[in-house]
């Protein structure tokens, strides 16, 4: 599968760049930038702030705030002179570098702070936050200095997939991307007051971490990819595959909820992916929620599937809106069954379409 990495925020930046060194003679200091109150100087010393604190965010692997820097084009006590509008591309072009960099060199189960929604990130996550940072303030800048601007679909694409998993996908990348970041419109939705993206859930168990499948990943792995985890020999199961393809369907209908969605199981000691689980859904109007999963056959036995049931149920049991998590296995496969009674689930008094049913309630 084509990763979220360094050169897409290469390519983002160089885009930005060519674009606006065609016009580094006119004034940036005096207008504003699109629907911004900022002016696109302003905007450009953002975008170049942003790209510089998500490089030293992983670099430095800061876990609990941002690294307390910050970048001024507008020169120092030490004799610096402000910044012109060809310094400021160039420091847009470094930073770019520096997170690019980050980005390549940091190890795939590196996690690192940012508040928003789960307050951490991995690589692809900051790529895909510096290329959107790059993109939509490219957009307000062009557009406040009457420029045209339009990135690749497969950039905005590769945006869209990782941290706006809760948006519909369009027909157009680039304008679903300018929708879904409060700056234009699209037929059929409701413009956009407020806007957040969406880094993936992390759930941390004993020997494992359950780390959510974005629809970029599950496009992978219902057609036979590795969804870019690393499996154990057998990998993925045909289960696993099966939930990415209904996670991709609602994906595409723009019903899913990432956080109610599928999670890869990943071994803390190996960085291994060893099965699947997930959700079948958001909780019902009672509160209940249904998971499924499953395990490669040859990490099977090593109670990985109990651990990780019980570090998924106790984080949906932890939500407000969750009153009771449900699964169902077949009445011959007694191995499911045990997975389950172990995790604390108790027997149902229904059945589930012939399958016996279980529950674990808060």
């Amino acid at each position: 599968m084509r990763t979220m990495g360094g050169d897409q925020v290469e390519e983002a930046v160089a885009g930005a760049v060519a674009l606006l060194r065609t016009v580094t003679d006119r004034d940036w200091a005096e207008p504003r930038a699109g629907r911004l109150e900022w002016s696109c100087r302003e905007t450009a010393e953002h975008v170049a702030g942003d790209l510089i604190a998500y490089a030293g965010q992983l670099a430095g692997r800061a876990t609990d705030a941002y690294v307390p820097f910050e970048i001024t084009f507008d020169g120092s006590d030490d004799g610096l002179d402000p910044a012109d509008n060809e310094g400021v591309l160039h420091v847009i072009e470094t930073t770019g570098a520096l997170l690019a960099a980050a980005v390549r060199t940091t190890p795939r189960e590196v996690r690192a702070f940012h508040p928003y929604p789960f307050r951490s990130a991995d690589r692809e996550g900051f790529a895909a936050m510096g290329v959107t940072e790059v993109l939509v303030h490219t957009h307000d800048i062009a557009e406040g200095l009457g420029l045209a601007y339009e990135p690749s679909a497969g950039l905005c694409e590769d945006v869209l997939t990782r941290i706006f998993p809760h948006v519909q996908p369009g027909a157009d990348p680039w304008r679903t991307l300018l929708w879904a970041t409060g700056r234009g419109e699209l037929p059929g939705r409701a413009p956009l007051a407020e806007w957040r993206w969406n880094n993936t859930l992390v759930i941390p168990a004993e020997r494992l971490t359950l780390q959510g499948v974005t629809p970029a990943a599950a496009a992978d792995l219902a057609v036979g990819g590795d969804g870019g985890f690393a499996w154990v020999d057998g990998g993925p199961y045909q289960g696993t595959k099966d939930a990415a393809g209904m996670l991709l369907k609602a994906y595409e209908a723009g019903v899913h909820r990432p956080q109610w969605g599928m999670f890869t199981l990943v071994r803390t000691e190996d960085g291994r992916a060893v099965g699947g689980m997930g959700f079948h859904g958001a909780p019902d109007e009672n509160g209940r929620v249904e998971i499924g999963y499953d395990l490669v056959e040859a990490a099977r036995g090593h109670g990985y599937a109990t651990e990780a049931l019980r570090a998924l149920s106790a984080w949906a049991l932890d939500r407000e809106e969750v009153t009771s998590v449900f699964a169902t296995t077949d009445p011959g496969n007694t191995a499911s069954q045990a997975v389950i009674t172990r995790a604390g689930f108790t027997r149902a008094d229904e059945e589930d379409a012939g399958q016996f049913a279980y529950e674990l309630r808060r």
